[in-house]
């Protein structure tokens, strides 16, 4: 079902892997009267847990312009492993490394170890996206600039802060800033950080050099800022997700 509706959208499925014993994880949303989520798993164990280094398709990952990864993938072996030499073959062909930690407690033994995990490859993108609420599990303090700034290493292109409805802030080697977020009627968070990061990695994709301009870069988060929103105005991840000609559409009437 989930590779259908990634063609019906014209997305390359022929890296997908299927297991022949294990099913698709289930994750299970409820929703606050905010509209913010709470999540509950069902993975026994699930096929993702399941991928092997062996089952990587290597020349899909070395041609990519782009190789973006969480951290649930880094929670169990053989996955782990997997997760690890894809990274170290993306890097090695000279792909952008994107990484959004997409913090999810329940997956992990304990809280402590999901720190530990997200921060054990921390150092290894090009591009990290997080949330003002990872910013303050990762850190154990606020996610003010002085802690977003410890998240900062040598070799770092972009980090990309969301503050939800208030935005996003960004830092480069060469400046830093926050761009706007938009007002719409939010029904379902869920998806909105995606959203947000999958329109920036179109941006990226297009102009490698985006982190270099900030008039360009603000432009471009401006943009994703847009598709985060539009994706909590409708429920679910997947149909909630807005085209460009949307995005396009609430910015400039917000101008």
């Amino acid at each position: 079902m989930l590779v259908n509706i990634l063609k019906k959208n014209g997305v390359n499925s022929e890296g997908v892997c299927f297991d022949k014993d294990a099913r698709t994880a289930l994750a299970f949303v409820t929703l606050r009267k905010d509209g913010e989520r709470e999540f509950m798993f069902y993975r026994n164990p699930s096929a993702d847990m399941l991928l092997k280094e062996s089952e990587l398709n290597m020349g899909l990952i070395k041609k990519a312009k782009i190789f973006h990864y969480g951290s649930i993938s880094l929670i169990t072996e053989p996955c782990r492993s997997a997760h690890i030499a894809a990274v170290k073959a993306a890097k090695e062909a000279g792909v952008l490394l994107s990484y959004d930690p997409n913090l999810r407690i329940p997956l992990w033994p304990s809280p402590e170890a999901a720190r530990e995990g997200i921060k054990s490859i921390w150092n290894t993108a090009d591009f990290i996206k997080v949330s003002d609420d990872e910013v303050e599990f990762i850190t154990q303090g606020p996610s003010d600039e002085k802690n977003c700034l410890s998240l900062w290493y040598e070799g770092l292109k972009l980090l990309v802060v969301t503050d939800g409805d208030k935005g996003c802030r960004y830092f480069t080697k060469n400046f830093k800033g926050s761009v706007k977020g938009f007002a719409v009627n939010t029904v379902d968070t869920t998806g909105a950080g995606d959203a947000f990061v999958g329109s920036l990695l179109c941006s990226l994709a297009k102009d490698p050099s985006l982190y270099e301009d900030e008039g360009k870069l603000k432009e471009t988060l401006t943009l994703a800022n847009a598709c985060g929103a539009i994706c909590t105005t409708q429920k679910g991840a997947i149909p909630a997700l807005p085209d460009i000609a949307a995005a396009q559409k609430l910015i400039s009437g917000s101008k």
